[in-house]
């Protein structure tokens, strides 16, 4: 059997091989800074309150525990807050993907006459909005104060997301939908049939910056749904946890005599807020980091909108 050569490989010059090894020591620098202080979290998280006011845990905890994470966990109303910040969170981003995607597809028809009014009247509302206490009092006229609908229906709409998908949808072939229209297809068919699988790039992105929206919001919860209990996110209940702990110590020196043992008392672990800030951020951040991997293959594309015109 005979084998055809291709050509030889090209040795690389000194200053390749220095302009490779800043690259290189470049990018592992990057690495270490924004892993470091993710990685140092986890360690405080699971280290000991007060070994933790004395500082220096950096990569793993000094004295291992989990009550840090026993304490938030031991009250149910934390399970329920959570129950509340995940449907909140599945429902704002299928409801919001699916009616920004239908209203992208309807302003993108060029036979649609009233595309550019509507178009520019949703672009003004994204730079210009009437201010908090309007929009307070538009959410009290609406009945929607202390109501589960609060955290749904004021964000059924993204303008930003509106203007990428339509983007997306502008850079499709209209004979896509000129063909379905002669087979008999309706609109609604075609948006749901035709269309929204071609834009499945744009929609993760969308439904990425959605969900993360959506989970990390306690500021609504606090302006709309503070009255009722069940209604309170996770987010807006680790930020009472953190608060009530904070205000419970005046200085890191008095923090040992604030703390409490959780359980029956007859663990000596003890909690400190900055041992309840680290788990707080850990269980908040989690469910993030383990969506993304799932979306982060359509992130490129998705960011890329609009960046190639034929």
């Amino acid at each position: 059997m005979a084998y055809i050569k291709i050509g030889k490989s090209k040795k690389k010059s000194v200053g390749d091989l220095i302009f490779d090894a800043l690259i290189f020591l470049t990018l592992t620098f990057l690495v270490i800074v924004t892993v470091y202080p993710f990685w140092n979290t986890i360690a405080v998280s699971l280290n000991d309150g007060l070994d933790s006011i004395k500082g220096g845990v950096k990569l793993l905890p000094r004295k291992f525990t989990w009550q840090n994470y026993k304490v938030l966990f031991v009250d149910d109303r934390l399970f329920r807050a959570f129950s509340i910040s995940v449907s909140r969170t599945v429902l704002q981003t299928v409801l919001n993907v699916f009616c920004t995607s239908m209203l992208a597809y309807s302003l993108s028809r060029k036979e649609f006459v009233l595309k550019k009014v509507l178009t520019a009247i949703l672009v003004i509302s994204m730079y210009v909005n009437a201010g908090l206490i309007p929009g307070y009092m538009l959410i009290k006229k609406l009945g929607l104060l202390n109501k589960y609908a609060v955290y749904i229906i004021p964000g059924l709409v993204d303008v930003f997301n509106f203007i990428l998908i339509r983007t997306y949808i502008n850079g499709l072939p209209d004979s896509f939908v000129e063909s379905a229209r002669i087979d008999g297809a309706n609109e609604f068919k075609i948006f749901t049939n035709i269309i929204m699988p071609l834009i499945v790039p744009s929609i993760a992105m969308v439904s990425l910056f959605v969900a993360v929206g959506a989970w990390n919001s306690w500021f609504d919860t606090y302006l709309y749904a503070s009255g009722k209990v069940n209604l309170h996110s996770l987010q807006y209940k680790l930020m009472e946890f953190l608060q009530s702990s904070q205000n419970q110590s005046s200085s890191a020196a008095d923090a040992g005599a604030m703390a409490v043992a959780a359980g029956s008392g007859a663990s000596t672990a003890m909690v400190t807020p900055i041992s309840i800030r680290a788990s707080i951020t850990m269980i908040a951040t989690l469910p993030i980091l383990v969506v993304y991997p799932f979306v982060q293959k359509y992130f490129v594309v998705g960011m890329t909108i609009g960046g190639v015109k034929e």
